[in-house]
């Protein structure tokens, strides 16, 4: 075992975990604002709402199917196996705390800011960061790098294309036939039964296994099948409540208050938990998987094993963490995501989120780890062209692609620094 981590190797721990929270923090306080910053910018539910659903979902997601992406945050940007690594895991400990703390520092910033930066370009650009400067340069698997890049343009297109489809099909199907009221209540539960079908797979193919349960594919077919009509069962009794109000606002003013609009606010309550769910499952990861990295290297006594399980601990800090950084923080995004980019109704936040919600948990089961922040933007570019570029604010769009291309570098300059700070204070 490496001297270093036989005399501070609790130390080295402790500050994993100090620093995986504070990244976990980040991550509620600014990512989250991309899974219900839709939802509130709508007036579907309120800022209190939204954190409480956000409690529950995003954390079931952490929890359930979060370790997918973890093990490619873990393994699958860096080549552990090269001989600085084995010689020296001290590097490995070193590296991935001034990822998770240069990752939660930006985050810190962005969110104070109220801009809706991308956590997973942070945690990513600050191990590229550190390995590049602080190890060598062939220690980066580019080969995986490109297709994690790759699929930060195909998401936001990816869940556009989808946003774009779901929302002319609520436009051929409700909004503009004759009678758009008596048309939503007959096929807004066909919608909800979409969004528990979706996330009850994903929790039942790729969740279950992570808390020692597992189920073959034709099983949760069929347990999902169950689930998603319960569900839709439980939206027809909401929608019951609710009665056609004829002075209520009509197409050619779609106010928050008008009878059509309230309709799609009690879907917009599934597809808020949904997205929170699929959320949870994808960017716990950024907070966890360098935490759990220094959890292995450490508990090994310097061995860096690969398929290392994923201690519970670990998922719990880092849904917690995304639990109180939503709470205290997570406003000043909201307020960015759901009221700036473009004017959105239920109908059109409902088409974005479940969108979103889609592409991230595919994303999710198959261990890519996307940015939420390009995702759920390019789903609602993807309503706002279905009815025209003249309804987006192309200035917070610009200003919002900027913010993306400036966190990757950010979050790699404060890693390097860090990087130098702790090799020089434990060696």
């Amino acid at each position: 075992m490496s001297d270093i981590l036989l005399q501070h190797g609790m130390m080295l721990l402790i500050l994993a975990c100090l620093f995986g929270f504070i990244m976990a923090y980040g991550v509620g306080a600014n990512d989250v604002a991309n899974a219900m910053g839709t939802s509130v910018g709508a007036r579907a539910i309120t800022i209190k709402q939204a954190i409480l659903i956000a409690m529950v979902f995003e954390f079931s997601g952490a929890y359930l199917a979060g370790g997918e992406v973890t093990s490619t945050i873990r393994s699958g940007i860096i080549d552990v196996q090269t001989a600085d690594f084995e010689n020296n895991p001290e590097l490995l400990v070193y590296g991935m705390l001034s990822s998770l703390l240069a990752a939660g520092v930006w985050l810190l910033i962005a969110s104070w800011k109220g801009w809706p930066v991308s956590t997973t370009h942070s945690i990513i650009g600050a191990i590229i960061g550190f390995a590049v400067v602080g190890v060598t340069a062939e220690s980066v698997m580019w080969n995986q790098v490109t297709s994690i890049v790759a699929s930060w343009v195909l998401s936001p297109l990816m869940s556009g294309i989808i946003a774009f489809g779901i929302f002319m099909s609520v436009q051929t199907l409700v909004l503009d036939t004759d009678n758009p009221f008596a048309n939503a209540k007959k096929f807004i539960p066909g919608y909800i039964f979409l969004v528990g079908f979706i996330i009850s797979m994903v929790t039942l193919v790729k969740g279950l296994s992570h808390i020692g349960m597992e189920v073959s594919f034709g099983q949760a077919a069929i347990y999902s099948v169950g689930i998603g009509i319960l569900t839709m069962a439980v939206g027809i009794i909401l929608l019951r409540n609710i009665e056609e109000d004829p002075t209520a606002s009509n197409e050619n003013n779609p106010g928050e208050f008008s009878s059509l609009e309230r309709l799609f606010g009690v879907l917009m309550i599934f597809t808020a938990c949904s997205m929170a769910f699929a959320h949870g499952s994808n960017d716990v990861a950024n907070a966890i998987g360098p935490l759990a990295a220094v959890n292995g290297v450490v508990s090994s006594g310097g061995i860096f094993t690969e398929e290392s399980a994923l201690p519970v601990w670990i998922l719990l800090l880092g849904g917690g963490g995304i639990v109180i950084g939503l709470a205290t923080l997570g406003y000043r995004v909201i307020a960015t995501i759901g009221q700036h980019i473009t004017e959105l109704t239920p109908s059109r936040g409902f088409a974005a989120e479940i969108a979103a919600a889609i592409t991230v948990v595919i994303a999710s089961g198959t261990g890519i780890p996307v940015s939420t922040t390009h995702t759920l933007v390019g789903a609602v570019l993807g309503v706002g062209m279905a009815r025209g570029v003249s309804a987006l604010n192309l200035r917070v769009v610009g200003k919002i692609f900027l913010s993306w291309i400036v966190t990757l570098p950010a979050g790699a300059a404060l890693s390097i620094a860090f990087f130098f700070l702790f090799r020089a204070a434990f060696s």
